[in-house]
């Protein structure tokens, strides 16, 4: 099975056992506040060039690193990064360059946004092909609000959707919390998880749900 943990912040550690382990958007502690220790990897993607994204001295180990656009093919899992662009003021430096990451383990496919900060286009979105479990932006600040998170995930329609980069007790960032995208997808509560693990498609949800992870610090 596939297992997906939550690190903090935008940082996810997906692994499935004999294949390449993907870590996420590794993130400066003195940046975001939580603190998630060397993480093991093979392979590391960053989003965005940010401190709050881009931490390689945060991975164990020589990971080979996605910084941008592509397709990737190690240890079994395949790898897609497409460019869409979060601030359109700063089209033309890399400081608003945002790449969206699609990771497929044998059919499984994990969606992660990075620091997407508008509703993309409808041909952006085809572009992704089919989303299983999208990792999802939902604090506002430099990323989707709540309100953009939820019309993004109605473009998307992945079977699970994971939020990410929100408001902890441990943030040093201006966050939205958690509670505002809830109640934006008509949740009052929803039960957190150490992890999410994945046999395979077939045991997907019908609907799109929302579950929401754990830190593992």
């Amino acid at each position: 099975f596939m297992e997906i943990t939550w690190h903090g912040h935008s940082c996810f550690r997906i692994n499935e056992r004999s294949m390449a382990a993907v870590v996420t958007d590794p993130y400066d502690p003195a940046v975001v506040g939580s603190d998630p220790g060397k993480l093991r990897a093979e392979v590391v993607t960053v989003s965005c060039n940010k401190p709050a994204h881009n931490h390689l001295d945060g991975i164990r180990g020589k990971a080979f690193e996605i910084t941008g656009p592509g397709e990737y093919e190690i240890g079994g899992v395949f790898i897609t990064g497409v460019w869409i662009n979060g601030s359109k003021k700063q089209k033309s430096s890399d400081v608003g360059r945002n790449t969206v990451y699609v990771i497929d383990y044998n059919g499984l496919k994990v969606a992660h946004l990075g620091e997407l900060d508008s509703v993309p286009s409808q041909t952006e979105v085809e572009g992704l092909g089919e989303v299983n479990v999208a990792l999802v932006p939902v604090g506002g600040e430099s990323s989707l609000n709540a309100a953009k998170a939820a019309e993004v995930i109605s473009l998307l329609e992945p079977s699970i959707v994971i939020p990410m980069h929100y408001g902890t007790s441990e943030s040093k960032m201006k966050l939205d919390p958690l509670s505002k995208f809830l109640k934006e997808m008509g949740l009052t509560s929803v039960e957190t998880q150490e992890s999410i693990k994945l046999s395979s498609t077939n045991v997907l949800p019908e609907e799109t749900r929302v579950m929401v992870l754990d830190i593992s610090l």
